[in-house]
């Protein structure tokens, strides 16, 4: 399959479906869709003492349902997949989910994409969820998925997370043809998972391009050893990026207290691989253990402090557009095929987030110009 890359549709509010008929063009190989509950950056910093960010909106958790507004998109486009990037499988029964995606899958003729993770602490704990085990759950959940959608008639099942009994899901795939599951996972059980299972994957984090490879080839290991064609799994990376047009701007990005806080999302053991030991403290395990409302004022402040500008260049591509499209290409060269292009520098403050689409647009037309016909 040729490069090409993904778009994002932001599913908070304001909601804004205007661009999805120039999404829609060709341009993009797929539209991905987040689904959270609440998002990474700390209420304590969301203040215009921090960000004027702030000032256009009072929080950072205005999250919609990212089904629902898939489905929206579904009618309002034609030709392009649209991919939930990604539903957990401790929200929402495995049930609902088998449902809802052959749903959707039936708004858009045939281009829903079922992009599907084990969780993350900030959208399950504070709503009282079970979030013991949460890859067994996650495969198991895949299982019964599966079930529903593949079984004449009603099924029982009994496991360690689920029981149906005498369930029944009757709704036929869109033109008999069920909607890919794409997997978010890193971790070698998810990457085995993936490889058995997916259609698609992309990592949670995948700080280098030999750690890309490195992944990717053991979900085609996994794969090969399933019985499966190991090259028809489309392999993604939502590749957080900082972009500045030039040197100085991306020195002023590197200030913003929200463009710092990336390092969040880094666990103490990932950054240490860099050379650097984490703000938070040696056991800090990144985005599983963030949780929004109780990292206090205090805290993030003592974090801030500590946050030297090497240490999120250590872990993020930075640089003018044709500079970041070099170094994604080097995930292309590791075997990335759809790359979505996240500039990180749009958290710096209102004026960087106008010019972010800009500049993202601008390392897209390089990589697609570097990578010309690959396959």
């Amino acid at each position: 399959m040729r490069v090409q890359p993904a778009a994002f549709l932001r599913t908070t509010l304001p909601l804004d479906l205007s661009r999805l008929a120039e999404l829609d063009g060709g341009r993009y190989h797929s539209i991905w869709l987040p689904d959270h509950m609440v998002s990474f950056w700390p209420d304590s910093i969301w203040t215009p003492e921090f960000t004027d960010l702030a000032e256009a909106s009072p929080s950072p958790h205005r999250h919609l349902d990212g089904l629902a507004v898939a489905a929206a998109a579904a009618v309002l486009t034609e030709t392009v997949p649209l991919v939930s990037a990604v539903v957990d499988t401790v929200r929402r029964h495995p049930s609902l989910l088998a449902q809802t995606a052959l749903t959707i899958d039936h708004l858009a003729k045939g281009r829903f994409v079922l992009g599907l993770g084990s969780g993350e602490s900030e959208n399950t704990l504070p709503y009282g969820f079970d979030f013991a085990r949460p890859v067994s759950r996650f495969e198991e959940a895949l299982t019964v998925i599966r079930r529903l959608w593949e079984s004449d008639g009603p099924i029982d099942f009994h496991g360690q997370f689920y029981s149906l009994r005498h369930a029944r899901l009757d709704t036929e795939p869109y033109e008999g043809r069920l909607p890919p599951i794409w997997i978010g996972g890193s971790g070698p059980r998810m990457l085995d998972i993936a490889g058995r299972h997916a259609d698609g994957w992309w990592p949670a984090g995948a700080w280098t391009p030999e750690q890309y490879a490195e992944m990717l080839c053991a979900v085609r290991a996994s794969a090969d050893r399933a019985g499966r064609d190991p090259l028809a799994i489309t392999p993604c990376f939502i590749q957080v990026c900082l972009i500045g047009r030039y040197e100085d701007a991306l020195a002023e990005i590197l200030r913003a207290p929200l463009v710092k806080s990336f390092l969040l999302q880094v666990s103490a053991k990932t950054l240490r691989g860099f050379g650097f030991e984490h703000p938070m403290g040696e056991t800090w395990r990144g985005f599983q253990d963030i949780d929004p409302a109780v990292l206090t004022r205090e805290r993030i402040i003592d974090f801030l402090d500590g946050v030297e500008p090497e240490m999120v260049l250590a872990v993020v591509p930075h640089g003018t557009p044709k500079e970041v499209a070099k170094i994604i290409k080097s995930y292309v060269d590791a075997g990335l095929r759809v790359p979505k292009i996240l500039d990180y520098g749009a958290m710096a403050g209102q004026t960087y987030a106008a010019s972010s689409a800009l500049n993202v647009r601008a390392a897209e037309d390089e990589l697609i110009r570097l990578c010309g016909d690959m396959s």
